[in-house]
């Protein structure tokens, strides 16, 4: 019922401004740790979000539409459209995932290694009720990433809006199955590789950045000759 304020636009604005607010809470505590994390979070995210935003108008290019109900719905009615733009997006924002929940190889989540670490220093002097605060919304972040990568890239079992209460449960039961693949797939992919050096970051981030300019180049050539 609320599908008209899902914007994916004000979706990125919104992860974009809580970043912020968590290297504000980073530098606050007044450490040398606390501002090197900041800053490198602030680093990647001058990569990430512009390659968010590319991802993003991709998807409502080859949808009509920038609300995340209607990005759904063209998802859905064509659960099997191959397309080279929609091919780079997925890469994208797998990558783009990676760097936003300092996952490996981009951070690694559980470090506390001074020359390495990038989330775990913005909340290293954080404990009790506020650490479990930003802790909750960092696996909440996660399950949202792995939410629109499920939904948008892996559209099958997803129920419409007009499905009904059974066939919005059988939509629940597959995103969670989903969710749970991804989430292995997650697991198995981090204890594949190491961790990158942080000089390498911009690189690697950097790849999402041209998939994604990439992908939007040819969703606008290729846009009269498959609508």
């Amino acid at each position: 019922m609320f599908n008209w304020a899902a914007d994916v636009v004000a979706l990125v604005a919104l992860l974009g401004a809580a970043r912020a607010l968590l290297a504000l809470a980073g530098m606050d505590v007044g450490t040398s740790f606390g501002g090197i994390g900041s800053s490198r979070e602030m680093m990647i995210a001058t990569l990430a979000e512009p390659a968010m935003m590319l991802i993003v108008l991709t998807l409502a290019i080859a949808a009509g539409t920038t609300r995340l109900a209607g990005v759904a719905d063209f998802f859905i009615a064509e659960p099997f459209a191959v397309r080279v733009s929609l091919a780079l997006s997925l890469v994208a924002l797998i990558i783009v995932a990676l760097a936003e929940n300092a996952r490996i190889p981009v951070d690694n989540p559980v470090t506390h290694l001074e020359l390495t670490m990038v989330h775990e220093a913005m909340i290293l002097e954080y404990s009790g009720r506020h650490l479990a605060l930003i802790e909750a919304a960092s696996y909440l972040k996660l399950v949202l990433y792995l939410s629109l990568l499920i939904c948008l890239f892996a559209p099958f079992g997803m129920a419409p809006a007009t499905a009904g209460v059974g066939g919005w449960a059988l939509g629940l039961l597959a995103w969670t199955a989903k969710l749970l693949g991804g989430a292995t797939l997650l697991g198995v992919w981090e204890v594949s590789i190491a961790k990158m050096r942080v000089f390498r970051l911009p690189d690697f981030v950097g790849i999402a950045f041209v998939f994604g300019f990439l992908a939007i180049l040819l969703a606008f050539l290729t846009r009269g000759a498959v609508g």
